[in-house]
């Protein structure tokens, strides 16, 4: 008995313990995000406070970030001047998603020309994805260069987009001329956006909230109302023209 503990106790020792929660993790800066990326052993990656970013974050392969409320902003610099101003264009993205499926939850992404390019890849938006404060817009539904997939963009059900600083330069969402088109999908509904579109904050809230049409049952009482008057002019025209 004595043997077969010792034996234990030293399997226990040389056989390294399992991290069970392994497919999920938290990440505090920027260095912990790359790493967690690069790591196809994770599915989900979990903000756990605010993060900087010096550069493109991109996303080779399926994910989730769960950014906890939290913000990704890029504080580092655009075009080959190097300046701060993120009007000045260097094609930088605080995130890009390459040809494959991510989903975003609860994030907002700030700083940078873009907040989110989906390049030929396919993005779900779960709770909240705020992409206020980038130079050149929000969300990029592009396909660039030799990618035959095109963007493709899902709010969940309770998926939603902020973005605080749309402006007629800045909208929240584009397809660039250089795209075949890309996707757009609502409450399981695909629509179709051509290359060159342009989509703001009151065009989604339109697509997610249509205005009611009334029902052919609410048109009928009208409909009887109108025929009644018509007839009753009709009536009283003739009883004139007759007794004249």
């Amino acid at each position: 008995m004595k043997k077969f503990l010792q034996v234990c106790i030293l399997a226990f020792a040389i056989i390294p313990f399992i991290d069970v929660d392994a497919a999920s993790i938290t990440v505090h800066n920027q260095t912990e995000l790359k790493e967690a990326i690069g790591n196809s052993d994770i599915s989900e990656i979990v903000l756990a406070n605010d993060i900087e970013t010096t550069e493109k974050i991109n996303i080779l392969r399926p994910l989730k970030i769960n950014g906890n409320g939290y913000t990704m902003k890029y504080v580092g610099t655009f075009g080959s001047a190097g300046s701060s101003d993120y009007t000045v264009w260097g094609g930088i993205y605080v995130l890009q998603v390459y040809k494959t499926e991510v989903t975003l939850k609860n994030i907002r992404l700030t700083g940078g020309n873009g907040g989110l390019l989906i390049n030929g890849g396919k993005v779900t938006v779960e709770g909240t994805l705020d992409v206020s404060g980038n130079g050149f817009g929000g969300i990029e539904l592009g396909q660039g260069a030799a990618v035959e997939s095109v963007a493709h963009l899902v709010l969940a059900s309770d998926g939603k987009i902020v973005n605080t600083t749309e402006t007629e330069d800045r909208p929240t969402l584009w397809v660039p001329t250089d795209s075949t088109g890309s996707i757009l999908e609502i409450n399981g509904k695909q629509m179709t956006l051509e290359a060159d579109k342009e989509i703001t904050l009151a065009d989604l809230d339109s697509l997610i909230n249509p205005p009611e049409n009334p029902s052919t049952g609410d048109l009928l009482p009208l409909y009887g109302v109108i025929t009644l008057i018509g007839s009753t002019i009709l009536l009283l025209t003739k009883k004139w023209n007759y007794e004249n």
